[in-house]
């Protein structure tokens, strides 16, 4: 790893690319929590390879990579749903948020960052669908 100075002035940690991962716990165990095994089913179901696909690369290889805080790529998974329009994968990651010590009022400022970006409609529903998760009382 190498520690460099940003041109801004602050410090920043570069990682080169072939440089082993750090060993951590499975990524979607923090995301998905409880719900693991239904995912994984869920998924099966659709498609074996998919499943697959999902939990070797996207979890396996791009999750792993450690270069990111949990927290902070759930909030980046968040936008980027909330950019597709896809409210069953927005809900997993609204709860993978907080169960990755994200607050409420934290998840609300992402969500509203959003508006100039995706418009009203888009951070409508995932405001929607951030109430309906904290109503429901599923979040230790």
């Amino acid at each position: 790893m190498r520690h460099d100075r940003h041109p801004l002035g602050f410090s920043r940690t570069l990682r080169p690319v072939t440089e082993p991962k750090t060993p951590r716990s499975d990524p979607r165990d923090l995301i998905w929590g409880e719900a693991k095994r239904a995912i994984e089913r869920r998924l099966t179901r659709l498609d074996p390879d998919l499943e697959r696909y999902v939990r070797e690369f996207a979890y396996g290889e791009i999750y792993a990579r450690g270069a990111l805080e949990p927290k902070l790529q759930e909030f980046l998974a968040t936008v980027m749903l909330m950019a597709l329009g896809n409210p069953t994968e927005l809900k997993t990651h609204l709860r993978g948020a907080l169960l990755n010590g994200a607050t409420e009022s934290e998840l609300r400022e992402v969500l509203l960052f959003a508006v100039p970006y995706l418009g009203f409609p888009r951070v409508i529903g995932a405001f929607s669908m951030l109430k309906e998760l904290l109503e429901s009382k599923k979040i230790p």
